[in-house]
């Protein structure tokens, strides 16, 4: 019990504080959610993952953890599939579904989350994080494979299955993410130390940046989500997402003989809300935007005490050390 607590009041409460300071802010000032996000798309996501990427060791654990995270994407499409014939889905409503249990906030919540855990107890050693780095860098790959595909088959989704794949293809191709990996990685194997580059501290601030402002952006959305407790799809999306979703991570961890630090981010990253991304495509493409925008403030209530027990079940199937 003394673990569980030390998880909620170091790891889950810091989270939720700044989600809920945007949610109030905006409801007093009615903030603009595009500004935000377009700070956090072309700004601090590329900066964060520009620093961490440069810094971190990738080695063969990073691509399991990525095969890890596609194979529970192509998993939850065909619960999906099999959820809407027991339900009677119509076509919208099964891409609806599918996408809110495809894609998790692996930007908003998982970057802060997994940043938290590992950079407090037991993880902080004479003062040090030396494990922060590892983390960050998993959870980063997850978070671009994320990334991309929710910007090609959530998109595809949300169209009801009509001809718009070259522009989500496109859209991908717009990213500034994806100039920041290729960036990251040609720096990290050349000669040259940017750190040395009198543009580093400005890399390292924004980048700093992401997590308080990522959090306070979901915290502003959802202020702007209606709010209701009576549709039974959405309660059913929460459980695959929320507990299918770190019971099939373990299963995979285990078949993959992840270990450590890895292993643990699989099974956290596995476990976090519905991406706040699904509900905006949904809006976007008229697909059941009230299903989707009810999915992503549910989920993200619920995950505040889901993710305090996954936390503390990680670090006990996966010791660190």
């Amino acid at each position: 019990m003394n673990v569980f607590l030390f998880i909620l009041k170091n790891n889950i409460i810091p989270i939720f504080a700044l989600v809920a300071l945007g949610f109030l802010i905006s409801k007093k000032y009615d903030l603009n959610v595009n500004t935000l996000s377009k700070l956090i798309f072309y700004i601090f996501t590329p900066s964060f993952i520009f620093v961490y990427i440069y810094n971190a060791e990738i080695h063969m654990e990073m691509l399991k953890i990525t095969l890890i995270a596609a194979i529970i994407l192509v998993i939850n499409m065909l619960f999906a599939t099999l959820v809407s014939k027991i339900r009677g889905y119509s076509v919208g409503m099964k891409n609806a579904f599918a996408n809110s249990i495809m894609f998790y906030n692996s930007a908003n919540i998982g970057i802060p989350l997994i940043t938290l855990v590992f950079s407090s107890e037991p993880f902080v050693i004479n003062g040090e994080t030396p494990y922060l780095n590892t983390a960050i860098a998993a959870q980063l790959m997850i978070l671009m494979f994320q990334n991309l595909s929710v910007h090609t088959i959530g998109f595809i989704n949300a169209a009801r299955a009509k001809n718009h794949w070259k522009d989500s293809v496109a859209k991908v191709f717009r990213m500034p993410i994806i100039y920041s990996i290729t960036l990251a990685f040609i720096f990290k194997f050349s000669n040259y130390d940017l750190t040395r580059f009198p543009l580093w501290p400005s890399l390292n601030y924004a980048a700093n940046a992401l997590v308080a402002v990522n959090l306070i952006a979901l915290g502003v959305q959802l202020a702007k989500t209606r709010f209701r407790l009576t549709n039974k799809d959405v309660y059913l999306s929460c459980l695959i997402r929320l507990v299918i979703g770190p019971i099939l991570a373990i299963t995979l961890v285990y078949l993959f003989q992840l270990k450590g630090i890895i292993a643990q981010v699989a099974m956290i990253s596995s476990s976090v809300p519905t991406a706040v991304n699904t509900a905006l495509i949904a809006v976007e493409y008229d697909n059941f935007p009230d299903f989707a925008s009810q999915t992503v403030m549910i989920s993200t209530l619920l995950s505040a005490v889901s993710l305090a027990f996954v936390i503390y079940f990680a670090r006990v199937l996966f010791p660190a050390f």
